[in-house]
């Protein structure tokens, strides 16, 4: 798949995907590969707001979900950057708005049985019911991955080979 017009090479790198897709350890590894800084967006929250993303769902998802788009509008205005966003940073237009102005948008599409073997239900909100939630969140959000990005990688293999293939591409 040939990139969208208009990538230059001073834009962010912006990953999505569903929780367990493999975002953050990518982000890091590319941000090591690539020597560019990574911000991860729900540790960046956390650092800011002196509360985990756990905490913050507390006080309810749409609470937090501001507060995540105060977060993406900082984060979005830097350049030359890895970002590593949240599950559903898809569920705001806006957020994709801000990311889309200065970044390339890369879908990490990991099959949902691999995301279902090793996902930590204890550290993700959303999932704190069970695994099951999963399936909902994947019917939910899968079509926003697919309309919002401009590149689609599936990680179904080694992630050094994933990040190689995303390098490969950044660096056409």
């Amino acid at each position: 798949m040939p990139l969208k017009d208009g990538f230059e090479m001073d834009k962010n790198i912006v990953l999505i995907g569903m929780p367990g897709s493999g975002k953050s350890t990518i982000g890091e590894l590319l941000s090591k590969l690539l020597g560019l800084k990574l911000y991860d967006v729900d540790q960046f929250i956390e650092k800011t707001e002196g509360r985990s993303v756990s905490e913050l769902f507390k006080t309810g998802e749409e609470y937090f979900r501001a507060i995540e788009t105060k977060a993406i509008g900082i984060i979005s205005s830097y350049n030359k950057v890895i970002i590593s966003t949240g599950g559903g940073t898809i569920k705001s237009p806006h957020n994709i708005e801000m990311l889309r102005d200065h970044g390339l948008i890369i879908f990490i599409n990991r099959p949902l049985n691999d995301i279902m073997a090793d996902i930590d239900t204890e550290s993700r909100p959303l999932l704190k019911n069970g695994k099951e939630k999963i399936y909902e969140l994947y019917q939910e959000r899968y079509p926003l991955y697919k309309k919002y990005c401009d590149y689609e990688i599936i990680n179904d293999k080694d992630i050094n080979l994933v990040c190689d293939q995303i390098s490969n591409l950044i660096l056409k």
